[in-house]
Order: C-alpha cells, then sequence, then structure tokens
C-alpha cells in the first residue's frame, strides 16, 4: 500500500510541474498576443496617412507609366505568393489550413505560380499541396523581429517582375474560431490598384496639392505601402498563432486539473483505507490480547 501511495505522490507532483510550465506558456502566449495586436493597432492611422497620400498621389499624376505597362500582364501571366505560416509548435491545423487554404485560390489559375514561404514548416505544407516554394524565409520571434524580414522580403521582391500578381496569404484573427485565412492583392500596381484608391473620399472639403514631383511621392508612399501591408499581415499571422497557442495550452490546463482532481482522490482513498486498515489491526490486536487474559 505505501509503494502504491509512493507512486500516486510522484504522479501528483508530475501533474503539477507540468501545470506549472503549461500556465508559463500561457502567460508567453498571451503577453506575445497583447505586442501583435497593439503593432496593428499603431499601424492603423499611419496606414491610412499612406493611403490618403496615394489618392492625392494618383490623382495628381492621372495614371503614370508603371500602370500603363501592367497592361502587359497577360503576355506573360505570372502569380508570385507570399505565404506567413509558423515554425513552432502547439499550433494545431495553423499551416495544414493555411496551405489548404493558398491551394483553394491558387491551384485552377491559369498561371505560373511562385510561393515564398515564411516558415520551413509552411514551406513543407505547400510542397505537398503541389506548390514549387522559392524562397524561404525565418519566421521572426518578436515584434522587433518583423521589421527586418519585411525589409529583406521588399528588397528580393525588388529584383522581381513588378508586372507579377502578388498576393499575400496569412491567417488572422477572428471571433470565437481564433483566426481565418484571408488573401490580400499586393501588387501589380496596375489600373485596379488604382481604381482602389479612386473611390476614396477626402475626409475634408478642400484637396491638398502634392509638393515636387508627384511621381517621386507616389513612389516613395508606394514603398511604405508595401512596407506597412506586409508587416501588418506578419504580425497579424503571429497573433493569430498565439492566440491557436493560447488555446491548445488552455486545453491542456483542463486536462491537467481533471487529471490532478481524480489523483488526489484516488490518493485520499488510498491513504483512507490504509488508515483503516492500521485501526483494524490495532483493534484486532487489542481484543486477542483481551480474550488471552
Amino acid at each position: 500500500m505505501s509503494e502504491s501511495m509512493e507512486i500516486l505522490r510522484r504522479k501528483i507532483s508530475s501533474a503539477e510541474d507540468l501545470g506549472s510550465v503549461v500556465r508559463t506558456m500561457k502567460a508567453l502566449a498571451a503577453a506575445s498576443i497583447v505586442q501583435y495586436e497593439r503593432a496593428v493597432h499603431s499601424l492603423a492611422d499611419y496606414y491610412h496617412a499612406i493611403e490618403l497620400g496615394l489618392y492625392v498621389c494618383v490623382r495628381a499624376t492621372g495614371g503614370t507609366r508603371m500602370f500603363k505597362n501592367s497592361r502587359r500582364l497577360s503576355l506573360q501571366p505570372r502569380i508570385r505568393a507570399i505565404v506567413f505560416g509558423s515554425d513552432q509548435g502547439l499550433v494545431g491545423q495553423f499551416n495544414d489550413q493555411l496551405a489548404a487554404f493558398v491551394a483553394a485560390e491558387l491551384q485552377n489559375a491559369p498561371a505560373e505560380k511562385a510561393v515564398v514561404a515564411i516558415g520551413e514548416r509552411i514551406g513543407g505544407r505547400l510542397q505537398d499541396v503541389g506548390f514549387s516554394v522559392g524562397r524561404t524565409y525565418t519566421v521572426p520571434n518578436s515584434v522587433i523581429g518583423i521589421t527586418p524580414l519585411v525589409g529583406q522580403i521588399l528588397v528580393d521582391q525588388e529584383s522581381e517582375d513588378q508586372r507579377s500578381e502578388t498576393y499575400v496569404f496569412h491567417n488572422r484573427p477572428a471571433g470565437t474560431q481564433g483566426y481565418e485565412p484571408i488573401k490580400h492583392r499586393l501588387l501589380p500596381l496596375d489600373a485596379t490598384w488604382q481604381a482602389a484608391f479612386g473611390e476614396m473620399l477626402w475626409p475634408t472639403k478642400s484637396l491638398p496639392e502634392v509638393l515636387g514631383t508627384a511621381e517621386l511621392t507616389l513612389a516613395a508612399l508606394i514603398h511604405e505601402y508595401l512596407f506597412v501591408s506586409l508587416f501588418k499581415a506578419c504580425a497579424e499571422s503571429l497573433a493569430s498563432e498565439n492566440t491557436c497557442r493560447l488555446a491548445a495550452m488552455q486545453r491542456a490546463q483542463r486536462n491537467i486539473d481533471e487529471l490532478l482532481d481524480q489523483l488526489r482522490m484516488i490518493f485520499n482513498q488510498t491513504r483512507q483505507t490504509s488508515i483503516d486498515e492500521e485501526l483494524f489491526d490495532v483493534i484486532s490486536g487489542f481484543e486477542a490480547l483481551a480474550r488471552e487474559r
């Protein structure tokens, strides 16, 4: 009986240690979610200011050569996909669902496809569903790491044909489901892109004027537009990843708590049984001695 109680003690101690680890991981995931959500929120006003600047520049230029040259896109159709995934565990179907979404969106497109993967695991999933993955980047583990990643992607993007259709795929936080995969059209800067800004309304009654060369201002704003779009996609993906991990840790903690309750109940029952047996032995010995006397 003592050996059985010792085994139960070790099991309870192990479960309590595991519960401590899970609570620590929950706290880290919750803190990460907050920092990524703050990063996305802080970009909102800046992104809106860039959109307003692009709106003014597009009206001032009236359609630059970059829009006119995009008509040649149909001669050599090509699609580039930038996919933000996860390289860490405890995220469930995070990469699998995103890879399936990318396949459903692009597999039937009549064009050559080039895939850029942020994360080795999502790169492997994309290869499994039939895509050829070109460049693979490391997933950042903090907000500070997003800026160098986005900068490197933009540097590599400059060497590519700007007339190619470029889409960004990532998961973003969504209600009770935890996250949902989305697609965002990033390039080319063609008439479709121009029309989206042409539908905007200026917040005041008088439109501003562009100082200096409108084309140079437009080029600078486009660079910021691409940077902010990729930064936002990466931050939302990381927030979704940690939301998924937090949910997994919450399920693990519930299971550990249930296991601890069960082990403690068994331990108390075993201990009470042992005490009862010892009392019965004492009473039996007392009665035997009394009969002898």
